[in-house]
Order: C-alpha cells, then sequence, then structure tokens
C-alpha cells in the first residue's frame, strides 16, 4: 500500500545494523582484525570468503530452536566458521566481534534526521536481531532521539519471524498500521512486512541487496536523512 492511503504513523520503527548503524564497515573491520592476527600454514581466506560462511552459519543458528542469544550465536558461528575454513579460534576472536558491533558508529546522516522525526513528533523504536547489552553501545550514539529499543533477546525470535514484530508492537501498543518501519535488510524485514503487511521505507544504501521477488517497499531512499522529504510529501511534517 502507499504511504498515504493510511494515517500518519504514531510510530517509527526502525532496523539498526545497515539502517542507522554501519554494519558492513564495521563487521569487515572486526574480521579485518581477526584476520591479521590469525595463523595458520595455508593462505587466509578474504574477508568477503570469510563474512560468506559466516553469514550462513549465523542465519543457520537464529533459525534452530531453541532460541539463543546473539552473543552465543556470534560465538558459535564464528567458531564454525573459522573451524570450516582451518584457523584456529580463541575466545578472544569473539570478543573482538561482539565488541566491534557494540562500538559501530552511525552513519553521518542519522543522528541530525532521528533529532528532526522526533520534533516533527514521532516517536522512534528499534527492532533489531541482537541482544540488549550489545546494541546499548550503538544506540548510547545515537544522541538520545530513541524511545524504545526491541531486541530477538526480549522477543525470544530473530527476523524475519512474526514473533519479533508482534512483540514490538505489542510492546507499543499499536496496531502494524499505525507503524511505518525503515530499513535496510530486504531478506528479514521486506519478508516481515510481506506477511504481516506494515508499511516499510527501505534505505537502499547501494550495498547489492535485492529485494524480495515477490514484495516491494512503499517507499525507497538511498540515505535516512531523505525520509524527511518522503514524509513532507506524505503531509506528515
Amino acid at each position: 500500500m502507499p504511504l498515504t492511503a493510511l494515517p500518519r504513523p504514531q510510530w517509527l520503527t526502525f532496523d539498526c545494523y545497515g539502517t542507522l548503524i554501519q554494519w558492513d564497515e564495521g563487521l569487515q573491520a572486526a574480521i579485518a582484525r581477526i584476520l591479521g592476527r590469525s595463523a595458520q600454514s595455508g593462505p587466509l581466506p578474504s574477508p568477503e570468503q570469510f563474512l560468506h560462511v559466516y553469514d550462513g552459519h549465523e542465519h543457520r543458528l537464529e533459525r534452530t530452536p531453541p532460541h539463543q542469544r546473539f552473543a552465543d550465536i556470534t560465538r558459535e558461528s564464528l567458531h564454525l566458521t573459522m573451524r570450516e575454513l582451518g584457523m584456529a579460534y580463541r575466545p578472544e576472536d569473539a570478543d573482538t566481534l561482539i565488541g566491534g558491533i557494540s562500538a559501530m558508529p552511525p552513519f553521518p546522516e542519522v543522528v541530525d534526521t532521528l533529532g528532526a522525526l522526533k520534533q516533527a513528533g514521532f516517536r522512534l523504536c528499534i527492532i533489531s536481531n541482537t541482544d540488549d547489552a550489545i546494541i546499548a553501545g550503538n544506540v548510547s550514539q545515537m544522541g538520545g532521539h530513541i524511545d524504545r529499543v526491541i531486541t530477538a533477546e526480549q522477543a525470544g525470535a530473530y527476523k524475519p519471524s512474526r514473533q519479533i514484530f508482534a512483540h514490538a508492537h505489542a510492546s507499543l501498543g499499536v496496531t502494524p498500521d499505525q507503524v511505518v518501519h525503515i530499513c535496510a535488510s530486504p531478506h528479514l524485514d521486506h519478508a516481515a512486512a510481506r506477511d504481516i503487511g506494515f508499511r516499510c521505507v527501505w534505505i537502499d544504501r547501494g550495498t547489492g541487496r535485492q529485494c524480495l521477488p515477490d514484495y516491494r517497499p512503499d517507499a525507497t531512499v538511498s540515505t535516512l536523512d531523505q525520509v524527511i522529504g518522503l514524509f513532507r510529501q506524505a503531509g506528515w511534517i
């Protein structure tokens, strides 16, 4: 449905990593540090090869019951990845990755844009596939503009499961048509928007991620600050 087909939303919900926080850049930097201190007889994999294997393990573990905390999934995914690639795993490697996630900074336009949206009267919530302790370091860099943070740890489920969004909407006291979700992750957030029916703005930052074949977001912009103009056109600001 078009953004203007329903009334002005009470809440704006956001994916965190890749939407507000520089996920790809921060993840690659953390992996580069791990690779830089790893020793093995053969050549090291490239960061891209490493991340491809790591992502496969992480996504599989997120879908495997019982629910595990993201920190535990990160440790196990890293361990399995390094074993598969013939690398020696050390616990401090996981500490590097988990600590690196918490320290990842926002994209340059994010803090000012969140402030403008808050000033315009929207309430702002993050819905993220992470743990409370991990995301706290990221939220602390967002200028105090975030009203609520809903995590997979709280919901007991990871996107694209309906459960995490149902938990978020119940916690906020809204129905899906009273929110607009803003995200950069088609395979997670778009799948939920398709299945649940909430309005969705895609931040396509040119990473090469593609829309799902059976879903199109209600609007697409390339950076978060362009949401301001989009909402002005809708008459919401």
